[in-house]
């Protein structure tokens, strides 16, 4: 059986008609996200890449329990950002410079204050961030980055810079936190190590340098988890991957690397 998850590539208005090696875009489309279907052996985690020429809105997504109340299910949307590439002046919006009470973020995500209000934060390659449920946050233009997220696409949208698109402000402010991002959830990445970037409460999280360590292995073991090569060398299940593929092993003992190549780790808990 193939380990290689089927991708599906999507247009966004906000995307880029010329993609980072190794991805391409159709002749005529602006290619926002590249999707890997969720297996069924491991369908509460979404992998994608996302690449912005544009401003993508200012949202927020419920947590679990917050999806649950609302009948829409029990699985709300926390997910994690690994970026991979951006360009100079580039931006994530996460948090905000001073909390803020509903009735303000009502009026600003309005009268388009809210952008002031937010604080955008400058990104390279090897920026982490986590982004918990609730946290209102936007990604910046010219960026590319690796998202790692509960498969949800439950998304309120707060402000769009004047675009026709559906707002969900009554929704959005019922499970939006008006917060300081907290830095314990941003992390600058060593360009070479194993290092832990998501130790739950929802999914596990490991960048590799390299065969995996002991220490490492008992947290895999005995569950499928999901791997993103990220350099040439990676191989689950006897296929070696491709940079841009995403796999499926049933266990850690199906994933081999060759050599020091760096990889993405990740499974649900």
């Amino acid at each position: 059986m193939n380990p290689v998850l089927p991708t599906r590539s999507v247009a966004k208005p906000w995307g880029r008609d010329a993609l980072p090696a190794p991805f391409a875009a159709p002749q005529g489309e602006r290619i926002g996200e590249i999707w890997f279907e969720p297996p069924a052996e491991l369908p509460q985690l979404l992998i994608k890449y996302i690449f912005t020429s544009e401003a993508l809105s200012v949202q927020v997504h419920p947590s679990d329990a917050q999806a649950e109340a609302r009948g829409l299910g029990r699985q709300g949307k926390e997910e994690c950002w690994l970026v991979i590439d951006a360009e100079p002046g580039a931006v994530l919006g996460i948090g905000f410079n001073a909390p803020v009470d509903a009735a303000v973020l009502r009026a600003a995500a309005l009268d388009g204050s809210i952008e002031q209000l937010m604080t955008w934060h400058p990104v390279a390659a090897g920026d982490f961030f986590y982004i918990p449920a609730g946290t209102v946050h936007a990604i910046g233009a010219g960026v590319s980055l690796i998202e790692v997220q509960q498969n949800s696409e439950i998304t309120y949208r707060l402000y769009d810079y004047g675009r026709p698109r559906e707002l969900h402000l009554d929704e959005g402010l019922a499970v939006a936190r008006g917060e300081v991002y907290e830095a314990q959830w941003h992390r600058r990445v060593e360009p070479r190590s194993e290092v832990t970037l998501v130790d739950g409460p929802l999914f596990r999280l490991d960048r590799i340098d390299g065969p995996p360590s002991d220490l490492l292995r008992p947290f895999y073991a005995g569950a499928p988890l999901l791997v993103i090569p990220r350099e040439v060398g990676v191989v689950v299940g006897g296929v070696e991957l491709a940079v841009g593929e995403c796999a499926l092993a049933r266990d850690i003992d199906e994933v081999a690397v060759e050599g020091g190549a760096l990889a993405l780790l990740a499974k649900a808990l």
